[in-house]
Order: structure tokens, then C-alpha cells, then sequence
């Protein structure tokens, strides 16, 4: 394990992290993402995806944690008297040894970098993240990359545009315990910094698949994988709606919905019904009630 400090904003490590963070073009070329927090960490490394540097800052632990333990003030270094271990008010925060032991055991020439807080907030997408970000290896998610059963519950996203949506649709099918989420002509891409947040690392324990709408369907088709999209025409209330066997849930944008290539190859059209004077509902709410109700008719529910 290789530990340095930086403390300059100019620093290359520093600005290709901005990069990274800010940059769907980056990320790809780079073949990195960016996760911040423990938590989301270690299901990253759970999943055993590849960590290729931690940058570390004790200043922004202690404050988190209350305990500032004399962490020197912002724009300061918060490395330890030992040279090259990790600053002794890092230590054992939070579980911050084990979650590095772990980085290391997945990638034995992990970097680590301790940054102090000043620049910390400069690259942090968002607060409240433990003071821990992690450039990670991404790999590819196709559709031969899934592995379904029998009886799948499968969710498909046409053309969901904001991160945060796509995000939250993960995290409710991983609490739904759904086989897979399909993400056709996406317009945000999975390791988009915003969507890991929201889907509070989901998007690393739910098996996921990128690609094109006519690849979804012909996928669904040849597995005899029952297509329902939600749409508010010629539909039936979704309650209704038989979704104990393999059952692919399809959802479009809130703005205009699925292509026609969707609704033409579904085997039912679903719809929830909206009592006030609004006529859809966010798509990862929408997401969730498909998704319990699949799990309410599989478990025997009335």
C-alpha cells in the first residue's frame, strides 16, 4: 500500500479526481468511477469491485464523528508522526482499518492519499461522507453478464434521464430483492457519482445490464420473460395484473413515457391509479409500487 499527503488544489491526483467526479466522458475513458462513503465503499468492495486509490481525510472523520481528537485546523496536513502509516486520528474510525484492509486485499498496490479538508470539500460530491472517496475500477454490464432463474422479477428503465432517479429505482429493487435491472438508451451513465449516492450502493449488489431497447426485448422474449409497461393507456390497474411468474417490469421517462417499440411488444399494459389531480407519479415511486406488489403476489398475498 502506497500512502502519500497532498495538500495542493494543483495536485494531478486532485484534478483528475474532480475529473472524474464531474466528467461521464472521463469516467469512461478512464475505465474509473468515484464512490464516496464508508458505507457505499464497502458494498463496492463487497461486490468485489477493484479500488485504485482512497483518498482519506481525518479532519472531515473527526468532525463526523465528534471527535476531533486535536485534528489540526482546514488547510492543514493531517498526516500522523509515523511516515508511512495512516494518521493516527484516522485510525480505527468507524471501521476505516478494516474497509482499508479490505481495499488493499482486492488491490495490493492501492494508493493512499490523505488529503486535508480544504480540499476534501473541493472534490467531495456531496457532505456527510465519512471523509473517504475511492477511485474504482469499472467493469462492463451487458446482458450476458446476467444470471436469471425461473421465475425472475426483472425492472426495465427506458431512457430514465436524472441520476438520482435511477439511483433510487436500484435501491428499491434491491430491497424488493428483484433478479436484475435493465437499463436501455440511458441517458446518464451507471457510475454517474449522484446515481451511487441515492441508490446507497445498490447499484453495486443488484445485477445490472446496459443496453438498447430492441436488445431488451428480444432478451425478455427469448426467455419467455412476460413484459408489463406501465402506461397510463388502454391499461389495466396493476393490482390486477399477474406478476407471480418471470415478470419484467418496464418504465419510461415521466415526460413522454416508453417508445412505441415497448408497447408494442408488451404482453399486458399496467397503470396506478392516481385520485388526485396529477396524472403520474416520480418514476422511482412508481418504480417501488410495481416492484411490492410483485413481491405481495409472490408471497401469497390477498
Amino acid at each position: 500500500m502506497r500512502i502519500e499527503t497532498i495538500t495542493s488544489a494543483q495536485n494531478r491526483k486532485v484534478k483528475e479526481l474532480l475529473t472524474l467526479v464531474e466528467k461521464s466522458k472521463a469516467r469512461s475513458a478512464a475505465g474509473l468511477f468515484v464512490v464516496e462513503g464508508q458505507r457505499e465503499l464497502g458494498h463496492c468492495l463487497d461486490a468485489g469491485f477493484i479500488p485504485e486509490t482512497l483518498f482519506i481525510c481525518g479532519e472531515v472523520m473527526a468532525v463526523q464523528n465528534n471527535a476531533v481528537n486535536d485534528c489540526p485546523a482546514s488547510g492543514q496536513s493531517c498526516t500522523g508522526a509515523k511516515t508511512g502509516h495512516l494518521a493516527e486520528n484516522i485510525e480505527g474510525k468507524d471501521g476505516l482499518d478494516a474497509l482499508v484492509a479490505k481495499a488493499e486485499a482486492l488491490n495490493p498496490r492501492l494508493g493512499v492519499v490523505q488529503i486535508p479538508a480544504f480540499l476534501y470539500e473541493k472534490v467531495a460530491y456531496r457532505g456527510s461522507t465519512e471523509g473517504i472517496i475511492a477511485e474504482v475500477h469499472s467493469v462492463s454490464r451487458s446482458l450476458d453478464d446476467l444470471r436469471l432463474g425461473e421465475s425472475p422479477l426483472v425492472m426495465v428503465l427506458e431512457s430514465v434521464e436524472k441520476p438520482g432517479n435511477l439511483g433510487a429505482v436500484l435501491r428499491s429493487a434491491d430491497a424488493a430483492g428483484a433478479d436484475a435491472v435493465i437499463v436501455c438508451d440511458p441517458l446518464t451513465d451507471i457510475w454517474n457519482p449522484n446515481l451511487i449516492r441515492s441508490s446507497v450502493g445498490a447499484v453495486f449488489s443488484v445485477p445490472v445490464a446496459v443496453c438498447t431497447s430492441a436488445d431488451a426485448i428480444a432478451f425478455l422474449k427469448k426467455r419467455g420473460i412476460r413484459i408489463l409497461t406501465a402506461q397510463l393507456q388502454d391499461s389495466e390497474w396493476y393490482y390486477d395484473t399477474d406478476m407471480t411468474g418471470a415478470t419484467a417490469l418496464v418504465m419510461g421517462t415521466e415526460s413522454t413515457g416508453l417508445t412505441q417499440a415497448w408497447r408494442d411488444s408488451a404482453d399486458a399494459h399496467i397503470k396506478i391509479p392516481m385520485l388526485g389531480r396529477l396524472d403520474s407519479l416520480n418514476v422511482s415511486v412508481s418504480a417501488a409500487v410495481l416492484l411490492y406488489e410483485a413481491v405481495r403476489q409472490r408471497k401469497g398475498g390477498n
